[in-house]
């Protein structure tokens, strides 16, 4: 099902510290050239003493209402995608709402990496009712704030940053039209249990046995984790070229989530995308979960990577065991 909705606007917010491989290597038993050749990471941001998933998220919002000429009086509908969320109660939503200055509804989705499709993809059919012209999407992530320091398995993956844009719903269902032509929204909950963090919740409350037991920092089984990355990515992209009735050859930009580079590369040689339509940033931000394909996908746009029309892949996984993939005609503004 086509949805005639187009990005009016963008931003990013990435803190200013950068750990590097070399500070990792000063850290836990690692190196540069481990790291590098089993994820592709060389550094990623963290976030600072004042900064959050909310700070983080608010800059990208505010940044992406000024970029679509806008202000937060214009906006509909806010929709953040977190992992990290600022607190259990209330929704991280509610206080980058505040922040921003918002008047309008705002709620989470959190389906770890793949949350910024999911939120994508329930804005369009959201905005598709007609209730909804602008809607504010973000992704966003302080996911340093929940790596465990000293293990050395997680803690060079992962990294912190927000990317937010402006979705306008447009009249236009010509062929040629800006929008979402496909889809695909998936989940393996048996899998839940190989990316998680055990305590927090409701399952196992905060006590000093769970702080003592390292039990809020992310557990990662990550051969399980990258065995079904790659059927899930795969998986998925079949699904959504399968729908909108195109094959691999069409996309014009294949935007993956910034995982890790082995995933990616297993994908574009599935699909056979060449390497120069594949937007690769994780080298410099690492894994930023809901952040990441965004993150990804507007600094290719600010680059001119991305052009009007151009056929624009996001594919992407995560803990739970999630996945999702959208395929974008690309238009800048309704």
């Amino acid at each position: 099902m086509f949805i005639p909705v187009t990005f009016a606007g963008w931003g990013i917010a990435l803190p200013e510290r950068r750990l590097t491989n070399a500070d990792l290597e000063a850290q836990v038993d690692t190196t540069d050239e481990w790291i590098v050749s089993r994820s592709g990471i060389r550094e990623r941001r963290v976030a600072g003493p004042d900064e959050s998933t909310a700070t983080l998220g608010i800059d990208a919002g505010m940044a992406a209402i000024k970029h679509a000429g806008l202000t937060p009086d214009d906006i509909d509908l806010l929709v953040l995608a977190t992992a990290t969320p600022e607190m259990v109660v209330p929704s991280t939503s509610s206080i980058v709402h505040d922040g921003i200055g918002l008047r309008c509804g705002a709620f989470d989705v959190n389906a770890a990496c793949s949350g910024f499709a999911y939120g994508y993809v329930t804005a369009a059919a959201l905005m598709n009712t007609g209730m909804y012209r602008s809607v504010l999407l973000i992704g966003a992530e302080a996911l340093t704030r929940i790596i465990d320091p000293q293990d050395r398995a997680t803690v060079v993956l992962f990294g912190d940053g927000a990317a937010a844009c402006v979705l306008q719903r447009h009249d236009d269902t010509s062929p040629s039209a800006p929008g979402v032509l496909a889809w695909d929204l998936g989940c393996d909950g048996s899998a839940w249990s190989i990316l998680n963090v055990p305590a927090g919740g409701t399952r196992l409350p905060a006590s000093a046995e769970t702080v003592a037991n390292r039990g809020h920092y992310l557990k990662m089984e990550g051969q399980e984790v990258y065995k079904r990355a790659v059927r899930a990515v795969v998986g998925t992209v079949e699904k959504t070229l399968a729908q909108a009735g195109v094959t691999a050859a069409d996309v014009d930009v294949f935007v993956p989530h910034q995982a890790n580079i082995r995933i990616i590369e297993a994908a574009i040689k599935r699909f056979g995308f060449p390497t120069n339509k594949t937007v690769i940033n994780l080298d410099r931000f690492g894994n930023t979960s809901s952040a990441s394909i965004p993150l990804a996908m507007f600094e290719a746009a600010d680059q001119g990577r991305i052009k009007p029309g151009d056929l624009v892949l996001i594919a992407g996984f995560g803990a739970g065991m999630t996945w999702a993939s959208a395929l974008i005609r690309w238009g800048a503004k309704a």
